[in-house]
């Protein structure tokens, strides 16, 4: 069965898929078309049913629901990962609400989190991530929120953390941050999807038994060149929830689409909302 598969070009994505990329693993079958994109774009290809199995922040999948089933493996979740808000300039958490804010995209989990801690705020400018530390740094905005690579980066280029929304969310859920999973289309078997679950899962504990042969993949990617901040990345965001999210993961996403509906963003959850 050939199948697409969209992920981004971020050092976890790119280690977390390599041996399915390359077929380093039995494919049972299954052949994968790789459509590689930043996250919004991912986010947006999903919201439009443009690819079967695909990478989306949570914050999209809450749009996505209907159409699509959360696999358990491949999630990129946990603590102290969350996105940041950073400035050049000394402001204070109070002072957001005056301040213009560049963000990563409409439907990123980034973007969500910003909104629930920070509902007054100045105009927001959507752009790619990699262009927010820049955006801040000659001013065109007061504050940034970044996420991936940026939140090892940003202090070497002289930018102040203002927050940490990652840290408040864990503070408010108790449970890990939900920043992104994989989602793959209901219309798919879920003989097929478990196999994809399978697959991906298999994945990642290849790329963490053959670090050398992944990390050649990654850097052919990386945004960042600097091989240490490309590790210190997998070693955030590629985790036990990445290998399966078990109860605890599984629980932390529910709360995440709960406190949507709570605070309106949807309307209602569409169980069920993973693969078996």
């Amino acid at each position: 069965m050939k199948l697409t598969l969209g992920y981004s070009s971020c050092p976890n994505d790119t280690f977390i898929f390599y041996a399915i990329v390359h077929e380093k693993i039995d494919m049972h079958g299954i052949s994968i078309t790789p459509v590689i994109g930043d996250i919004e774009e991912l986010n947006n290809k999903a919201l439009k049913s443009d690819i079967d199995v695909v990478k989306v922040s949570f914050a999209a999948y809450l749009h996505l629901q209907s159409e699509y089933l959360l696999l358990n493996s491949g999630s990129a979740l946990g603590s102290n990962c969350g996105p940041l808000v950073i400035s050049k300039k000394n402001i204070h958490p109070d002072d957001i609400a005056s301040c213009t804010v560049a963000i990563p995209g409409k439907f990123t989990t980034a973007n969500f989190l910003f909104n629930i801690f920070f509902p007054l705020h100045g105009e927001k400018k959507e752009m790619i991530f990699s262009d927010i530390e820049k955006t801040v740094l000659n001013e065109s905005t007061d504050v940034g929120v970044i996420i991936h690579e940026n939140r090892f980066t940003y202090q070497q280029k002289g930018l102040k953390k203002v927050t940490d929304l990652g840290e408040l969310w864990e503070q408010r859920s108790g449970h890990p941050i939900p920043l992104g999973g994989i989602a793959i289309k209901r219309s798919i078997p879920i003989e097929t999807a478990t196999i994809i679950n399978n697959l991906i899962h298999e994945s990642v504990l290849y790329a963490f038994a053959h670090p050398d042969e992944a990390i050649a993949f990654v850097k052919q990617h990386a945004q960042e060149i600097d091989e240490a901040v490309m590790w210190q990345h997998i070693q955030l965001y590629v985790n036990e929830y990445t290998i399966d999210l078990n109860q605890e993961g599984r629980e932390s996403i529910q709360f995440f689409i709960d406190y949507a509906i709570k605070n309106k963003t949807i309307s209602q959850r569409v169980d069920p909302i993973f693969v078996n």
